[in-house]
């Protein structure tokens, strides 16, 4: 399929990588290779942007070429040239198309941090990349995630066509409290289920993040017992630490024959099999919803009442919610109490009338 100008695509190959012999590696600088003179000259301009697509692509490894390339080619150059073909197809088009490549790569990048394969990619883990992505990050992924659902690479993934959009599960809080009360006091109730349940509604933290925390990240002094869940420590209840106490004695119990935690693989509070690997936040799911513990529900009631109580920066150092997300939250929790002012002072208006 020839474009425009008559010349087919192609990929650069350059450098080491053409030494290497890896297909198509030609680290995503020639992207507006055979777009015709307008469209190639836009998408492989000098300057900032071009620059930073470049030494973000610079050594790819195969596995995230074999993605990124057709995604490139045949979505967003394929898009590129309809547009300029119409003569449509603007400066800040091509910005746009640089970023949701670039997008791409860094999503592949953050998959690879979190030891997990496109392919296996679920909602969860999609829902804690969204909240931690800037907003930029979130509009510009949106294209990836879209093909490769097309694609069938990954399943009927759910992306938010606005990053703000309002959630809509709660928990009342007397609802709240009980089942707080009950991960924290009911013994009858599996011990990893009542800490998962608990730093839910405590902290607001996602499953997928609850399963990768590792033991180092407890601590205790004369003060009391503390978890640094992300820059900062915070002080555990009482209650909470000697959970969290059994639970890492209990876990080295069952790694013992195992084995051992390495810098590669330190040691995790919720130990899966082998212990080296993290417990699957979609089966901790399922099990928290057999004994009534929803999470999703419990989660922003959790976030929506620390919103209203701490700065946003301070929520975002403490338990890592990105500093978007945390005024988003901050901004629910502000217009919501203003909400709620304005019906006080309206009923009580109606009284006196």
């Amino acid at each position: 399929m020839s474009p425009a100008g008559g010349r087919p695509l192609r990929w650069r190959v350059q450098g080491s990588d053409a030494q290497r012999g890896v297909p198509g590696s030609d680290r995503l600088i020639a992207l507006g290779d055979g777009l015709g003179p307008l469209t190639g000259q836009l998408l492989n301009q000098d300057g900032v942007g071009a620059d930073e697509l470049r030494r973000t692509a610079r050594d790819l490894p195969a596995a995230h070429i074999e993605i990124i390339r057709p995604f490139a080619e045949w979505f967003v150059i394929r898009d590129a040239r309809r547009r300029a073909d119409r003569g449509r197809y603007s400066l800040n088009a091509s910005s746009a198309d640089r970023n949701e490549i670039r997008a791409a790569i860094e999503f592949m990048q953050w998959l690879d941090s979190q030891q997990l394969e496109l392919t296996g990619l679920t909602q969860s883990h999609l829902d804690v990349w969204l909240t931690q992505a800037k907003s930029s990050q979130r509009r510009a992924n949106a294209a990836f995630i879209r093909w490769t659902n097309k694609r069938g690479l990954t399943q009927n993934l759910e992306y938010p066509g606005r990053p703000t959009t309002m959630p809509v599960l709660f928990l009342d809080d007397e609802e709240h409290k009980d089942q707080l009360r009950r991960c924290l006091t009911d013994g009858s109730l599996p011990l990893e289920l009542r800490i998962v349940g608990a730093l839910i509604r405590l902290y607001g933290l996602p499953l997928i993040r609850i399963v990768h925390l590792t033991v180092n990240g407890f601590h205790q002094d004369e003060r009391g017992a503390y978890f640094t869940f992300d820059k900062n420590p915070v002080l555990l209840p009482p209650a909470l630490a000697r959970l969290m106490e059994q639970q890492i004695t209990t876990g080295r119990s069952r790694a013992a024959l195992g084995p051992l935690a390495t810098g590669e693989h330190p040691e995790l509070l919720l130990p899966g099999q082998p212990a080296s690997r993290p417990r699957s936040p979609e089966a901790l799911s399922g099990q928290l919803m057999k004994h009534g513990l929803p999470t999703i529900a419990a989660r922003n009631t959790a976030l929506f009442g620390m919103a209203g109580e701490l700065p946003p920066i301070i929520i975002s150092d403490l338990f890592g919610v990105h500093r978007n997300t945390a005024n988003q939250w901050a901004a629910l929790a502000q217009d919501s109490w203003a909400g709620y002012l304005a019906a006080l002072n309206s009923a009580a208006a109606g009284r006196h009338e």
